[in-house]
């Protein structure tokens, strides 16, 4: 049995090698069964999972040996799965995230004989058993991610010949057997082949859409954030875009609508090791005005352990999406967060007076990468090492409830660790605010 050096409100269950095949990256779960993306296995794992404690591979679909199937979505009794040339296989880690350019799919052979480029669809109504039923094969490398919950449209990140990097495609499943592309949108700039030119370096690419009331959410890794409207799929249209790198680091991932709340939760990626590039946050917007997103907050950072010292790449990845399903919350995220597991952090509001801003924070022995960056002439950071700050007028509360170590290590003692509460006025940050309700004075909140 797997014991987790570190874990709070959350019990090991059960656990499967998946037979072998133990780069799964995005899981979905249809009557009982997992369907588990991979990367390097080149194929499509399916887990029984109806025992949770004793999870066991059934099936694998195979795909092209050249290409990745990481990302997939599920809904009736359909699964979607992405597939798209593995370009990590020819990049290195720093290349692949660090620069756009125009696409060519030819360089890396013929397109359905030397690679796979687009998405497959199965019928799953026998849970163990897919069976392909279609495939849209898209003029370029492929596709990276799908967002899908069943209904006439799906939405996709694809990397197309002409195109610098992937961009955002409306798909029209009315006919599942034959998906087919009926929308485009894309930041000026990205259209090499039609003359455009970007005014920007380095890496503007969509991740991927999380499509809410007919609103896409789009992170563009170091192209920031945009909003669209995708109430006509097949003209989506520019509502709004944010990009807050410069100065921060870029790699914006995933995005999260809590629409019953106004608020948006945007993940930015770390995807370098911390000692190679600045420490990655994940913001939380108002989007109350959809044409006015503001970023109010962030989500605190891990700190029960010395995750900078651990090494390796630290900071978030993915959001817990809120698809239909047994958990939906918009005051409880989860997240991961590579080497630091995967935290829950609770949100919730209250009505508070006045114009100060709040700062929960977590102190450590040791500060964090942007600590660590802060330097001399900001002393007050360095003992700091997650939180954010928190703007009382929206009344947004934060506090890390649930939390686990994908990996083994030796944790700090409990009494290294305490929240300290600070208010910040026109002389600077003062102590001694107490806590309010869904505030902690715990540790281990």
């Amino acid at each position: 049995m797997i014991v987790p050096e570190g874990a709070r409100n959350i019990s090991f269950v059960g656990h499967t090698d998946q037979g072998g095949r133990g780069d799964g990256v995005q899981v979905m779960v249809n009557r009982g069964h997992a369907y588990i993306g991979t990367r390097v296995s080149r194929g499509v794992v399916v887990t029984d999972v109806r025992d949770p404690r004793n999870p066991g591979p059934v099936n694998f679909m195979p795909i092209h040996p050249n290409s990745w199937c990481m990302h997939l979505q599920t809904a009736n009794d359909l699964l979607l799965c992405i597939e798209e040339r593995d370009l990590k296989a020819l990049l290195s880690q720093k290349d692949y995230y660090a620069m756009s350019n125009q696409v060519d799919s030819s360089r890396y052979g013929t397109r359905g004989v030397d690679f796979s480029a687009g998405m497959r669809v199965y019928d799953i109504s026998d849970p163990a058993n897919p069976r392909p039923i279609g495939f849209m094969e898209v003029e370029g490398v492929g596709l990276h991610r799908i967002w899908w919950t069943g209904g006439r449209y799906a939405y996709a990140s694809a990397l197309l010949d002409g195109s610098i990097d992937h961009i955002f495609i409306s798909i029209d499943m009315a006919d599942p057997t034959k998906p087919r592309e009926v929308g485009r949108w894309w930041i000026p700039g990205m259209n090499a082949a039609a003359g455009e030119s970007p005014h920007w370096t380095g890496c503007w690419a969509l991740h991927h859409a999380v499509v809410e009331d007919d609103i896409a959410y789009a992170s563009w890794r170091n192209g920031g954030l945009t909003i669209l409207d995708v109430k006509d799929p097949g003209n989506p249209s520019w509502i709004a875009h944010r990009n807050w790198s410069p100065p921060f680091g870029g790699g914006t991932h995933s995005a999260l609508p809590l629409h019953d709340r106004g608020l948006l939760v945007v993940a930015d990626e770390a995807t370098l090791n911390i000692d190679q590039e600045q420490m990655k946050r994940t913001w939380i917007f108002d989007i109350r005005e959809k044409s006015n997103p503001i970023s109010i907050a962030t989500m605190p950072t891990p700190a029960d352990y010395d995750y900078v010292a651990f090494g390796g790449r630290f900071g978030p990845h993915n959001l817990h999406e809120n698809r239909q399903g047994p958990f939906r919350s918009s005051t409880t995220i989860f997240a991961t967060w590579q080497s630091a597991g995967v935290p829950g952090v609770r949100y919730r509001r209250s009505v508070l007076s006045g114009g100060n801003r709040v700062f929960c924070a977590t102190a450590a022995d040791h500060g964090d990468g942007a600590d660590a960056r802060a330097g001399k002439n900001s002393p007050h950071r360095r003992s700091v090492r997650g939180g954010g700050w928190v703007d009382v007028r929206y009344g947004l509360r934060c506090r890390i409830v649930h939390f686990t170590v994908e990996w083994l290590v030796t944790k700090q003692q409990e009494g290294n660790n305490e929240n300290r509460f600070y208010r910040a006025g026109h002389d600077g940050i003062r102590h001694g605010v107490e806590p309010t309700e869904g505030w902690t004075r715990s540790g281990r909140a």
